[in-house]
Order: structure tokens, then sequence, then C-alpha cells
């Protein structure tokens, strides 16, 4: 590595924003407020590459319970890619998670490099695109995920993620400028959805559900409280055929691709009930 000066230091609060400037310009279209759920995560689980005294690279590697950990933001500025920079980025901020399943959302330029570094593929996503919807008829069984037991809702989203993640839903579900809906049937919870304001529009991420008749109710009582005139993302694991088929039933079109990628033995995760990733920075 040519950059004599080059240091790798963690990522601060402040610096995180800095990140995810970057993937909004990277075109990954990060959400408006996704800030501070992001860093309550892991706050030690974010690094940046510094070169005199200037941000130059960052990458997330956050810990998840004793045993996972999930890579993102990893970003180097255009202008100094190809020089090891962000190689010394990635290899230091390993160190943060070793021993670990390690998972990622790999973009097409990356995923041979992530194979070579020992990651495969469990699956492919697919970013959909579509709009805001007219107000529809919301079923009753479609509530306001604020009106439920917090722990109904954090038990069932253990279903889609390898181990529980409490303090990052509740800050997820309250983010300004977005709203958390919830299939509530017979006392239980049989699917929710989040809708969020990103850079670009808004993105409806996640979106879980029991039945393609629930997942298909969410999406539309969702998308009714985006405006008309705005674009609406939702990232879909191409394996849930019936994630699919909801996507192209609402008009939405295919963007790009990424892959689910995983370092180690893929958690068992109930993908026939996942329509709609929550993040590709963080899992």
């Amino acid at each position: 590595m040519p950059f004599a000066t080059y240091q790798i230091r963690g990522m601060s609060r402040s610096h995180l924003s800095t990140a995810i400037r970057w993937a909004a310009r990277e075109g990954w279209n990060p959400g408006l407020y996704d800030l501070d759920p992001l860093y309550g995560i892991d706050p030690e689980g974010f690094f940046m590459g510094w070169l005199d005294e200037g941000p130059v690279a960052s990458i997330a590697c956050v810990r998840y319970g004793s045993d996972h950990g999930f890579i993102g933001l990893y970003i180097v500025e255009p202008p100094l890619r190809r020089h090891g920079l962000g190689r010394a980025l990635w290899n230091a901020a390993q160190e943060h998670v070793k021993g670990r399943v390690l998972g990622l959302d790999g973009v097409v330029a990356q995923q041979d490099n992530y194979r070579r570094g020992g990651f495969e593929q469990a699956w492919y996503n697919v970013r959909y695109k579509g709009r805001g919807r007219e107000t529809v008829v919301q079923d009753r069984r479609v509530v306001s995920l604020s009106s439920l037991p917090f722990d109904r809702l954090a038990a069932y989203d253990a279903a889609f993620h390898p181990v529980p993640r409490p303090a990052f839903l509740r800050a997820w579900i309250r983010m300004p400028q977005s709203h958390s809906l919830g299939w509530w049937e017979g006392g239980e919870l049989r699917g929710y959805g989040v809708v969020r304001a990103c850079r670009e529009g808004y993105k409806l991420a996640p979106l879980c559900a029991d039945t393609p008749g629930i997942a298909e109710a969410l999406f539309e009582a969702l998308c009714a409280r985006v405006p008309l005139v705005e674009p609406v993302f939702m990232d879909v694991p191409d394996c849930n055929l019936q994630a699919t088929r909801l996507a192209l039933t609402q008009g939405m079109e295919a963007t790009f691709p990424t892959a689910r990628m995983y370092r180690g033995p893929a958690p068992q995760l109930a993908l026939s009930r996942l329509y709609g990733l929550t993040t590709l920075e963080v899992g």
C-alpha cells in the first residue's frame, strides 16, 4: 500500500453520517434517518480509513449476539480505489468479528472478491421500484405497530434474523417520516412492514408475512402512506417466489441485484415469509 499516512480508526457517530452519504452517492439509497438505528447496533463495529486527516474509506462490521456479524457500507472514495486502502480497512475490521459467521449483501462487481475471501452465496436479492398508491380500504387487521405489545413484534422478527435485535427494531419502527404496520389476528402478529423516507423516495423494509395475502395487504396499506409521485423500493429475496410475484403483480420494476453471502454456515431464516429485506448495510 503506497500511502504512508493512511490510518484506520473507529468511526464516530458523526462520521457514520459521512459513510451514509457515500452510500447514497453509490446509488444504495439509504434512509434519511438510518443513522441512529444503525449506530446503535454496535458502536464499535464501524471503521473508517483516513488519509492526510481526511476520511477516504468506510466499513461496517457489526456484531450480532455472540456468534454472528454483518458487513456493509464498504466504500472507498472513487479516485483512491485499487490502491489497497479498502483491503487494509477490510482486514482491520475483521478482527472485530473474528470467529463469527459473517453475512453481507454484495453488489455484482464485488461478488468474486467476496468468494475469494471465503463467502458463499445463499440467495440473490433484486431491488424493485414502484410508486406510492391511492388510499386503499384497509383491512381492520392491519394496525399500527405502536398499538401492539413490543415483545410480540420482537418475537416475530426473530424468525428473520440470526439473533434477536430488539434495540434496533425499537428504533427502526419509530423513525421520523416512516410508517410501521402489522397484521394482528386472533391475538397474534402474523406479519409486519415498515416504509421509511430515503434519499430518493421511500423504501419498504422489511416486509414479513405468514401468507401472500397478508403480505399484499400490508404492501398496499404501506404504499398508500407514500405520496403518489414518490417512488417506493423493496429489496426482494428471489428465493421467495411469492415475494417476486408480489412485486411484479404490484407493477414494480427490477432495478439492480445483490447477493446475500455468508462466510460460515448460513443461518436458518424464515425466507418463505420474508418479502423485503431490512437493509443492505446491516442485514
